[in-house]
């Protein structure tokens, strides 16, 4: 049998994380301005969705976000095969399993994070995706379920899904809570225990391991490139896009763009969602946090939040939003 492709490891070095209702393909395509070599995930899409959905809509995918990666969600394996092959299909250089999730509506569905207590049924799913597409196929996990804190039992699961040709594995550093969390609390409550991915790479050396859960500085996030292959960013590459600009510049080289630059960058894209009747609002949710922490950047979200909703609003807020931003600081000056 052919083994399955593998993902070069320097596209894994640094990576944004599927993140429901924030990582569509506007999010997916500023996120490329500012990390030219950044891996990008879709949110996650249930399999039943993919196959009898609006395609159009869910597998949105432009041009400038490659290497891209689809994030499937289920756990009946003809269907993820199937959901698989569309999206390989469809242009999406990896299909990523979740067995993350925490939500009610996941565990009601069986999916998500309740499958790491099915290792058997993940392996039979992975290996029916393996055999539907062409692309490399991930798993994103957790640790364990709830009171599960058993090293073999976690290995177990990898290993499981390992030997079913799943080579590459997202380990977000915690465990899931399915009753008595949310699934924002089950983002912050459950302790990380990076250690376990660590030991993972450092006993199963043939596999593809990337951290993921908590990180937020530049320092943690090259901390984590000494023990594994990637360190893939969730909320803080949303509320604090420059710093995943700063982290690619720091990790691939390039020169540090200013904020202004970079946005501007994005304008061919915007203009050109505009031109096919996508609301400036839906492209510049994205945006509000390009200025964190800088003065102005308070004004700037305030611009853009109460004018990106009107009728008519294009790029020209987008410039008012910068003109304003720019004068904060050089008034500091």
């Amino acid at each position: 049998m052919t083994p399955p492709p593998s993902i070069p490891i320097a596209q894994l070095r640094l990576s944004v994380a599927p993140m429901m209702d924030w990582t569509d393909t506007h999010c997916r395509a500023f996120h490329r301005v500012l990390a030219p070599n950044a891996r990008l995930y879709t949110e996650m899409v249930h399999a039943n969705a993919v196959i009898h959905g609006d395609r159009h809509k869910l597998l949105a995918l432009h041009a400038s976000e490659h290497p891209v990666a689809l994030q499937l969600g289920g756990s009946e394996p003809a269907l993820l095969a199937q959901a698989a092959r569309i999206g390989a299909e469809a242009g999406f250089d990896e299909i990523n399993l979740n067995c993350g999730c925490p939500s009610d509506r996941v565990q009601a569905g069986r999916f998500g994070a309740c499958l790491m207590r099915e290792p058997a049924l993940v392996g039979d799913s992975v290996a029916a995706m393996i055999a539907a597409c062409d692309v490399p196929v991930t798993v994103k996990c957790r640790l364990g379920v709830d009171d599960d804190h058993e090293w073999d039992r976690f290995a177990h699961f990898v290993d499981s899904v390992a030997a079913a040709g799943c080579n590459t594995f997202v380990i977000h550093a915690r465990n899931a809570w399915l009753q008595g969390l949310s699934p924002k609390e089950n983002r912050e409550v459950p302790p990380l225990r990076y250690d376990w991915a660590y030991r993972l790479k450092r006993e199963r050396p043939h596999l593809q391991i990337i951290v993921n859960g908590g990180i937020a500085t530049m320092d943690e996030a090259t901390q984590h490139l000494e023990h594994a292959d990637g360190a893939m960013l969730g909320r803080a590459a949303y509320h604090d896009p420059y710093l995943l600009h700063r982290l690619d510049v720091a990790w691939f080289g390039g020169p540090l763009r200013t904020r202004g630059d970079l946005l501007r960058a994005y304008r061919p894209y915007v203009e050109a969602e505009l031109a096919r009747g996508v609301f400036l609002k839906h492209i510049t949710r994205h945006i509000l946090g390009l200025f964190a922490g800088e003065r102005g950047g308070r004004a700037f979200r305030q611009v853009l939040s109460e004018g990106a909703h009107k009728p008519g609003a294009d790029w020209s807020l987008v410039e008012q939003a910068l003109a304003l931003t720019a004068s904060f600081a050089t008034a500091e000056a």
